[in-house]
This record gives structure tokens, C-alpha cells and sequence, in this order.
């Protein structure tokens, strides 16, 4: 591919925009109609690109759907880290800071709670890594923001991080599929109230 302009932007340029494309149909799609049900001809239609501009970009719908997913989990991270690092140094400041500000950022976007806590397991193998980086990265920030709190509990906190995450991601898969989901505030004191009965010793 050279690097010739066309419309005022260059190949790398035209690539990204195209790339930036799908991963928006995607996120569309993939979230609903669902990931097994989206086909690349239905997200190239999205998108307003051929089949072959696709490949262009991604070497298929499991690449496209772990980069979703990474951006998720990504944006996601970084606003629950943000929130936290503004929250009073106690346990109880920590753990409502922490669950209120991933439980209201990933229901501020129905497609982003789908994407992340069903569609990721919908999609099979080609997300089993992705998915374990981002537990992993979600049990660190728990671990890390608890480790130095005195009132927290002597037990296992890797194993209750994990723990922790397993209950909000099914308290979040049961919002999403519900045809009358719970309110997210209850979802929130659900959680808040489960983490301070696991860390508090």
C-alpha cells in the first residue's frame, strides 16, 4: 500500500478511518443483533465498506470482536481507576467509589454491558484471552486499592477480588437479559453490599 492522498488523506489515514468503521458497526451489531448472528457482509453494509476493504483491516470477525472488547474493558478500566484514585482513603469510600463507578459506566451504554459481560462468552475461544487479561487487570485495581486498608480482612484477597468480579459480571448479565431489568442502583447497593461483607474483616 503506498502512500498516495486521496481526499485529503492519506492510505494510513483512509485505513484507520476504515478500521474505526467497523470497530463502530461492530459495536453496534455485535451487541445486537449478537455476536454469532453478525456476519461480516451485515457489518461491511454497516460500515459502508466492501468485503475486501475489510480484510484490509482485520483478519476477521474474531479479531474485530476482541478489539471491541479490549476498548470496553480499556475505557472502562480507566474510569473506574479515575474515580477511585478521588476516593476518600477507607474501605467503605473504596468499594462504593469503585462498584458505583464500573456498575453506572458499563450500564450508561446498554451495548457496552452486552459486549462485556455476554457476548464475550457468546463469541467462544477467540475471546478466552482477552477475557482473562481483563479479569486479571480488574482483580489488580481491587487488590491494589484494599491491600493497604487496615480494617481489610486477612483472607485470600485474589480470591476474593475474583469472587467479587463473578458477582457483578452475572448481577450484570442478569440486567442485560432481563425483560425487566432491576434498577442500576439497586444493582450498585447489591454489589457494594457483597464487597463489604467479603473485605471487611
Amino acid at each position: 500500500m503506498n502512500g498516495r492522498s486521496y481526499r485529503g488523506m492519506s492510505a494510513e489515514e483512509r485505513l484507520a478511518e476504515r478500521r474505526e468503521r467497523l470497530i463502530s458497526a461492530a459495536y453496534i451489531l455485535y451487541s445486537d443483533p449478537g455476536f454469532p448472528e453478525t456476519t461480516i457482509e451485515r457489518l461491511c453494509a454497516e460500515a459502508r465498506i466492501s468485503n475486501r476493504a475489510f480484510y484490509e483491516c482485520f483478519s476477521g470477525r474474531d479479531e474485530l470482536m476482541q478489539t471491541v472488547y479490549d476498548r470496553c474493558v480499556r475505557e472502562t478500566l480507566d474510569a473506574m481507576s479515575k474515580a477511585i484514585e478521588q476516593a476518600p482513603d477507607t474501605l467503605a469510600d473504596r468499594v462504593e467509589t469503585g462498584v458505583t463507578s464500573y456498575i453506572s459506566f458499563v450500564t450508561d451504554d446498554r451495548r457496552r454491558a452486552r459486549i462485556m459481560h455476554l457476548e464475550v462468552r457468546r463469541a467462544g475461544e477467540c475471546l478466552v484471552t482477552s477475557r482473562q487479561s481483563a479479569v486479571a487487570a480488574f482483580t489488580r485495581t481491587i487488590e491494589s486499592n484494599v491491600a493497604d486498608l487496615p480494617e481489610v480482612t486477612k483472607a485470600n484477597q485474589h480470591l476474593l477480588a475474583l469472587g467479587m468480579i463473578g458477582a457483578i459480571q452475572e448481577l450484570l448479565i442478569e440486567w442485560v437479559l432481563a425483560d425487566d431489568p432491576p434498577p442500576v442502583a439497586g444493582l450498585i447497593d447489591t454489589a457494594t453490599h457483597i464487597f463489604r461483607r467479603s473485605f471487611v474483616t
